[in-house]
């Protein structure tokens, strides 16, 4: 491949896409060339010498000039009436045929409107149209043509048109066809997001039912035998023993089973449950420290004077400023600068992430498993509060999640 090579195919795809965006500016251009090409074979006699066509010795008339901008121009028009333009091409060519001893091809255009009719009608009415316009563009070059009946011109013509009629319906046909499988495939995607989507809410509900057993047994069984033990703590001690075995028991239970349960959510590879406490806005330094030890430089601001939250609002806003510092690394580009504020009103927290990046992070899930921000959604939405995402004016983005400081527990600082 020459080194312009690849510039001209970006040149011709850009082209035809402009086109494919301007069909009026693509039919001009054709008709253009159609106007062209029938001044160009105008001038040729095909039987000008006896070893073969000659060009030059032939000159069309105004007559036959003027009939071949009409039928050109006409064609501008063949998308939006591709039967009027082809009624009127048909009728431009049989006038050149009968009134002119040496008529000039002007029966393209009537190729070309055939060719559009075929392309956006029926297989029926395409082949119905073909004939008619076949039998009698052919008919009237036999009958008033100056060559014979049995001329090459004549047959030629008869070729042209029918060739145009069976390459607009072919043309009709493939699009059909690719519009069909486009389709088919839309709606096949649609169909597995909505049973992805609908298997996730069955299993949601299928380990919430599981939890709320399991949670509710053993709490149960812990209420009661704590009533029992505070109630004979003074007089049988024994008993408030045997008791409280019993609490230790049904807690280890309950936790035993809510590590098989939330196991099941677990995939291979996932790192063991920690035996830390769940982080949180304490430790938000450390989290802005790997960031900007990773090359992403991330400033703090923060008004809230450090209180303590309620563990689930903590770790909420944690993972919030978390995940949309990783949408940053990973979205915004090498040069991204992070701005994260905390701000404390009334009773909610505000966590902000800003970046003046380039580029906006997706914000659906992407197909290799991640969350993005409809986790963040979700994380937000189950405590209550708000979230807002959307691209900062004159670039960049910006995440905000307002949580309110009481929790739906009821856990309050």
């Amino acid at each position: 491949m020459t080194p312009t090579g690849p510039a001209t195919g970006t040149l011709f795809a850009r082209l035809r896409d402009w086109f494919r965006t301007h069909p009026l500016a693509f039919d001009a251009t054709l008709a253009f060339g159609a106007l062209v090409s029938m001044i160009a074979g105008s001038f040729t006699d095909p039987h000008g010498s006896p070893t073969g066509p000659t060009f030059g010795e032939r000159v069309p008339s105004v007559a036959s000039v003027l009939l071949m901008v009409l039928a050109a121009g006409a064609l501008v028009l063949r998308r939006r009436r591709p039967f009027h333009v082809l009624c009127f091409t048909v009728a431009v060519s049989l006038l050149e045929l009968v009134h002119d001893t040496r008529p000039a091809t002007v029966s393209m255009s009537a190729v070309i409107a055939l060719y559009t009719v075929a392309a956006r009608t029926d297989r029926p009415t395409t082949w119905r149209v073909g004939l008619v316009t076949m039998a009698v563009l052919t008919a009237a070059a036999m009958a008033f043509g100056p060559t014979p009946w049995y001329a090459q011109e004549n047959l030629g013509l008869f070729a042209w048109t029918g060739m145009a009629a069976a390459a607009g319906d072919a043309v009709r046909s493939r699009r059909a066809f690719v519009d069909a499988i486009r389709e088919r495939a839309e709606r096949a995607e649609r169909t597995r997001e909505e049973e992805a989507g609908r298997r996730v809410a069955e299993e949601r509900l299928r380990i919430a039912r599981d939890l709320h057993d399991v949670v509710a047994h053993h709490i149960a069984l812990v209420n009661v035998q704590a009533g029992v033990a505070a109630h004979v703590m003074d007089k049988r001690p024994d008993q408030a023993k045997e008791a409280l075995a019993h609490v230790r028991d049904a807690s280890r239970s309950a936790l035993d089973e809510l590590r098989a349960t939330v196991g099941l959510l677990r995939q291979s590879g996932d790192p063991e449950a920690p035996t830390e406490p769940a982080p949180g806005l304490a430790v938000l330094d450390g989290l802005l420290d790997s960031f900007r030890n990773a090359g992403l430089p991330v400033a703090l601001a923060r008004t809230d004077g450090e209180r303590p939250l309620p563990a689930t609002v903590d770790l909420a806003a944690y993972r919030i400023v978390q995940e949309a510092l990783t949408n940053v690394r990973k979205h915004a580009g090498p040069d991204a600068k992070a701005e994260v504020s905390v701000v404390r009103v009334g009773r909610t927290v505000e966590i902000t992430v800003l970046d003046d990046g380039t580029s906006v992070p997706a914000p659906d899930p992407v197909p290799n498993g991640g969350h993005g921000l409809l986790g963040m959604r979700e994380r937000v939405g189950a405590l209550g509060g708000t979230l807002t995402a959307a691209p900062r004016y004159g670039g960049g983005f910006r995440v905000q999640a307002i949580l309110p400081v009481t929790s739906r527990t009821g856990e309050d600082t």
